[in-house]
This record gives structure tokens, sequence and C-alpha cells, in this order.
């Protein structure tokens, strides 16, 4: 596989190969595209004994949260947000979402494990946000939190699971 550089990836955007919408030139850095906060979060509710299987739903322990201004995140707090954007992957191109260091340095991680953007996807894309770092940290719906980093794969394929079209938390 291939990391796309900035102008391969204009070209596929201009092409309509690959569709991120809205869309601003502005955010196509180097060799990946920022991506936005939305306004829309969930937070984990307290207290509660979660089983780990293969059916669990993130929802039965989360409650949505849209802010206006921002949220603020505690030491040790995780939540999940969600980006601006709607990423519209092809079938011949792979997706990995990346921190930005600006953020880390100060301990905040963007995702937790699932960094993996599927050929195929048309969706919003989910972040599993944690603050590590001793201070509250507030995060403003617009900012350029994290990063889309492209590649083209060898054949293709589509992710046909429950989160292919996913808009909203």
């Amino acid at each position: 596989m291939t990391i796309l550089t900035k102008d391969i990836l204009l070209h596929e955007i201009a092409e309509g190969h690959l569709r991120i919408e809205p869309f601003d030139p502005e955010q196509v850095g180097p060799g990946s595209i920022d991506l936005t906060l939305s306004r829309d979060f969930r937070v984990f509710e307290e207290g509660k004994t979660i089983s780990v299987t293969d059916t669990i739903d993130y929802r039965a322990y989360t409650r949505p949260v849209h802010v206006e201004d921002y949220i603020e995140i505690l030491p040790g707090q995780t939540v999940l947000g969600m980006t601006r954007e709607r990423i519209f992957m092809p079938r011949d191109l792979v997706g990995w979402l990346e921190g930005r260091s600006r953020f880390a340095r100060i301990g905040l991680l963007i995702h937790v494990s699932s960094n993996f953007v599927h050929p195929g996807v048309e969706n919003r894309q989910v972040l599993e946000i944690r603050n590590v770092s001793p201070n509250r940290l507030r995060l403003f719906p617009g900012t350029r939190i994290c990063q889309l980093v492209v590649e083209r794969a060898e054949g293709e394929a589509s992710y046909e699971d429950q989160f292919k079209e996913q808009t909203d938390l």
C-alpha cells in the first residue's frame, strides 16, 4: 500500500474518486487531510458494569451531548466525538485516523484503538477521545482535531457492516 501525498489527494478529490463533505482544500497537508471536530459527543455514564461481548452497544452506556461552545474533559475521562466531515472512501482506498502532535503533547488522545477507515465507507468518523493529562481539557467544535492518512489498497473491497453510513453518535 502507498500513502497518498497532497497532489494525489487533491487529484482524487477533484476527480470525485475520494469525497469529503464538507471539503476545504486548506485542510490538505503534505500527506494527510485534517478533519474537524463536530458538536456531537457521547459521554459515558458512571458506575455501570459493562459486559464486553460481540453484541455490545456503546449507546447503552453513554448519553448524547450536543455542545455549542465546548466540552470539558476531566483527567482520565474518555468521551466519544465525531468528525464534522463525512468521508466517502472508494473501494480501492483505505484510511488511518491519526491524532495531531500539538494535542498529544498536552495529553489528548484522539483515538483509543479504532483508527482504521475501511474501503467503501460513507460516514463521519467516531473518535474515542481520552484525556491522559492531569488537567481539564476543553474541546471546541471546528478544531482540526485529527488527520486522515489515505493509502491505495491492493485490490478492491467494501465495508458492509453496521457503521458503513454512520452520520451520528
